[in-house]
This record gives C-alpha cells, sequence and structure tokens, in this order.
C-alpha cells in the first residue's frame, strides 16, 4: 500500500513546526505519557486510522503500556484494566472524537465533570490537545491513505 501523495506535514514545513509546538506545549500539562497514548490510541480507533493506531500502540509500549491493556482499549469499560482516571480520559476521548453523533452537547456534562474530577486544568489541556490533534492526524492520514508503519518525519 502506498500513500496517495507525501505527507502535507512534510510538504509544508511550517506545519510541521506548529505540530512540533502543539506536542511541546502537551508536555506541559504533566499527564502521564501512558494517559496521552490511550487518547491518541483510542481517537485512532474510532477515527480508522491504520497509521496512528500503529503508531499508538508502538508509542504507547514506548511509555510501558502493556499488551493485556493495549488488547482492550478498543473495550475500555468492559474491561478491568483501566484506572478511573484513564477511563475519564478515554471517554473524553470519545466524546471530543465523536462530535457528530450527539444531538446535544458534543461532550456532555457528566462526561466532562468525571473528567474534571481526576484532572486539573493544566492536564486537561493537555488532553483535548491530545485529543485534538490526533483527530487531526486520522484526517490527514486517512485522506491521503497513508499506510501503517510509515513516519511523519
Amino acid at each position: 500500500m502506498e500513500a496517495r501523495m507525501k505527507n502535507p506535514a512534510m510538504i509544508l514545513p511550517d506545519a510541521m513546526k506548529g505540530i512540533q509546538n502543539l506536542y511541546k506545549a502537551m508536555h506541559q500539562g504533566d499527564v502521564p505519557q501512558q494517559i496521552m497514548e490511550l487518547v491518541h490510541l483510542r481517537a485512532s480507533q474510532i477515527n480508522g486510522c491504520s497509521a496512528c493506531v500503529f503508531a499508538g500502540v508502538a508509542g504507547a509500549k514506548k511509555a510501558g503500556e502493556t499488551d493485556e491493556r493495549l488488547h482492550a482499549v478498543a473495550a475500555w469499560r468492559e474491561a478491568p484494566f483501566f484506572t478511573d482516571a484513564e477511563r475519564a480520559a478515554l471517554a473524553l476521548t470519545e466524546a471530543a472524537t465523536r462530535i457528530a453523533d450527539r444531538s446535544g452537547k458534543a461532550v456532555p456534562d457528566d462526561i466532562w465533570d468525571e473528567a474534571a474530577d481526576h484532572f486539573d486544568e493544566k492536564q486537561l489541556a493537555a488532553i483535548i490537545l491530545m485529543i485534538a490533534t490526533t483527530n487531526f492526524f486520522n484526517r490527514i492520514n486517512t485522506t491521503i491513505e497513508e499506510p501503517a508503519g510509515t513516519t511523519w518525519g
């Protein structure tokens, strides 16, 4: 499988600078890396981005995730492997990624309140940036048909 074109972030170098700045900002939120990787992986699964799912699993393993937990991310509600904080981050990820699937608020108050019970404002900012940035990647990669296993840099 081959991508339709080179990744736009490689064609337009200022885009990569912006992406790097987003990641730098996300790290300032002091959210455990494993949670950030779970957020990235879950959004990528929802959006069907094979390149990001592949990269998400690799990043999560590098951050110390186990195969047992990674195999269960898609079914995190039913799996016993996740903490309450991780569940709150995953619920927020799903709501913010599936914004068109709701007739009311995109992110319902109960999901927001649960996340806010586990994370302070700085951490929530980092998680929200991770969700948004992952959705950004997912849309680029699925549009250009970026194959799993390729990297942006």
